[in-house]
């Protein structure tokens, strides 16, 4: 037996719930972590996931943002948010655990430019992220951090690196925030099991950025090492970006042996 978890920015549940459900039922993974909801708790379609054979948990919030996590096993211990005593009013964060695993899905902040003040509060909310990981290593904790990252590591991980290593998504304070998150002892799993190719998840809607295969890789699963021991294999599911109102992102899984 084995467990495959996904992670996938579905750009407003409203609009892609139809698309979310046939993916699902294409590729049935165990456990999927959802970004970008832009809708509140009880807006969001749990209803409908139940019929397919999935419990949910989300932190919803109107118009922006929202994380969830759906699973065909029960999810327990969920809580929302840093435990750090600094109030967020974004919804960006949501942890639990389910099929004996412990799940975080979050949407990291995008920045908008680095020149807005939403670029000090992304490389705020990344100090915060990492010692929150520092924090759950030091106490034992096995997890895995799967979600919309807003951060290329690399240059592999850019179609074009020139044109993107002065962005809020691949410029120097972010891929040092990366860095200092992967020092903390992470696996980046897709990286692992594809360490030459660029295994691109997501592409700008405009100039047929898809059909040109000019995307980045910002969506990831780090683990702990021992959660990826049991690494067996990962990919990116790019038919799920084609046809009528995709998400500008594709769902990125990995899958992980048995204990």
């Amino acid at each position: 037996m084995t467990l495959k978890i996904a992670s996938y920015n579905v750009n407003s549940i409203r609009a892609r719930e139809g698309r979310v459900v046939e993916w699902l039922e294409l590729t049935k993974p165990d456990i999927v972590c959802m970004q970008e909801l832009k809708v509140e708790d009880d807006a969001f379609p749990s209803l409908v996931f139940t019929s397919h054979g999935y419990h949910s948990a989300t932190f919803g919030q109107k118009t922006y943002n929202g994380v969830a996590i759906l699973s065909r096993t029960p999810i327990t211990d969920v809580t929302r948010g840093f435990p750090d005593g600094d109030p967020d009013p974004q919804a960006r964060l949501i942890t639990a655990t389910t099929a004996g695993v412990q799940i975080m899905s979050a949407y990291f902040p995008n920045g908008e430019s680095r020149t807005s003040d939403k670029f000090p509060y992304k490389l705020r909310w990344l100090e915060r992220m990492t010692a929150h990981l520092q924090k759950k290593i030091a106490a034992g904790d096995n997890f895995i951090l799967a979600g919309d990252y807003n951060i290329a590591p690399a240059d592999l991980d850019c179609h074009e690196p020139a044109l993107w290593n002065e962005s809020v998504l691949s410029c120097k304070e972010v891929r040092h925030a990366w860095t200092k998150i992967i020092a903390l002892g992470l696996v980046d799993t897709v990286r692992v099991a594809h360490p030459d190719t660029p295994e691109f998840t997501w592409w700008d809607y405009r100039m047929l950025s898809f059909p040109k295969r000019k995307g980045l890789r910002i969506d990831h699963l780090l683990a702990t090492p021992t959660l990826a021991g049991r690494l067996k294999g990962s990919g990116v599911d790019r038919d799920a970006r084609k046809g009528k109102l995709p998400s500008d992102h594709a769902p990125v899984w990995i899958e992980l042996n048995d204990a």
